[in-house]
């Protein structure tokens, strides 16, 4: 009996990891490479869009660079990623086009899908590739990320992503052909087929992978991944890239997810999982009220307190006075403006100060109850 939720995807999102592609000295394997595009053309050919989230790039670098292992420091890592990007995507762009398929690159960054500009630039960018029938291949933009604002793993990235280019499927590719409830080398260790609401995931414990020492996610990140696209309306399939295509096929293999939330509006759930606050800005009472049950924007008025260097566009935690966070947003002031407006009314800023001042601190579109 094959899964329907997975048969009828028309957007699919998968994401694989380094140790899925690479050697354990770092240098990229093109027998799995070829396995793993060679399970994806189906869904093109089917009439699908595919998008690809791919690490490797970091790891694809270490071995043309004389790097023994993955490097600890950004610098470095940096480095490696920028001369490993370019074989990463040669090797897709290669593969791909034996089956008649066209790829895209996409690198992306926090600002590139917080910030409002920037975020709607990343949605049409999308828009338009899928539109073409390309193939975009995404990752975190490793050259570049700086150490407050990576996403810190793929397989976030790929959830937030399947959510941004409006899937209806994610699967996530890992080094086990699925969950387990004991680690899968127990002979007493089962796995377990399906999560419906995630009391199947009561007692289980996971860990990071690092066997391979090329990656930097484990199965941790992925039950993570696989709770924020659930959470958005998303199934999920998680299993090994030998088992791709079955997968992909809506055969019974590894474990499906089945979506608990629904979708909401794409920005807001990017602010909510993959921002790290600049600041903290301490509401009253009513305040808190305001936000978390009437849905309200964030005014003067409510604000009892400042923290954090931030400036305007930057995500804020919003916290009560017992400094528990309630909610997070996109603020439109800077730190050093607010301490003077706090406690005051929009109208009294404006007849003051002018109109520009009558705005709210943090609009109800730009923010999202935690």
């Amino acid at each position: 009996m094959t899964r329907e939720g997975v048969t009828g995807a028309t957007r699919v999102v998968v994401k694989v990891g380094s140790s899925s592609l690479t050697t354990a000295a770092g240098g990229i394997d093109p027998g799995r490479v070829r396995l793993l595009v060679d399970s994806l053309v189906g869904v093109r050919e089917r009439g699908a869009d595919l998008v690809l989230v791919s690490s490797g790039a970091i790891a694809a670098g270490l071995a043309p660079l004389s790097f023994a292992r993955r490097p600890r420091d950004l610098a470095r890592q940096q480095a490696a990623a920028s001369v490993g990007q370019g074989l990463l995507v040669h090797r897709y762009t290669e593969e791909f086009a034996r089956h008649g398929q066209v790829t895209g690159q996409v690198l992306l960054t926090l600002d590139d899908v917080t910030r409002r500009s920037h975020y709607r630039n990343a949605q049409r960018t999308f828009d338009k590739l899928l539109e073409l029938g390309v193939v975009p291949i995404v990752n975190e933009n490793d050259t570049v990320a700086t150490t407050e604002i990576r996403f810190g793993d793929n397989d976030r990235l790929a959830a937030l992503a399947a959510h941004l280019v409006h899937a209806d499927l994610l699967v996530l590719l890992s080094d086990v052909d699925g969950l387990y409830d004991a680690p899968p080398g127990l002979a007493t260790s089962r796995l377990i087929p399906e999560v419906v609401d995630g009391s199947e995931l009561e007692g289980i414990k996971v860990g990071r992978a690092g066997s391979s020492g090329v990656g930097t996610g484990g199965m941790g990140t992925k039950l993570e991944a696989a709770r924020i696209a659930t959470g958005a309306g998303i199934p999920v399939v998680l299993t090994d890239l030998d088992h791709t295509r079955e997968a992909l096929a809506g055969e019974s293999t590894g474990t499906l997810f089945h979506p608990t939330g629904r979708r909401r509006p794409s920005r807001l759930l990017w602010l909510a999982h993959a921002t790290d606050a600049k600041g903290r800005i301490v509401l009253d009472a009513g305040a808190v009220t305001a936000l978390t049950e009437r849905r309200a924007s964030l005014l003067p008025a409510g604000i009892t307190g400042v923290a954090g260097g931030f400036v305007a566009g930057d995500p804020v935690d919003l916290v009560d006075e017992r400094g528990r966070v309630v909610a997070r947003g996109l603020v439109n002031y800077d730190a050093e403006e607010l301490p003077g407006l706090l406690g005051r009314s929009t109208h009294e800023l404006a007849r003051e100060l002018g109109a520009a001042y009558e705005r709210e601190v943090v609009h109800r579109d730009d923010l999202i109850v935690l």
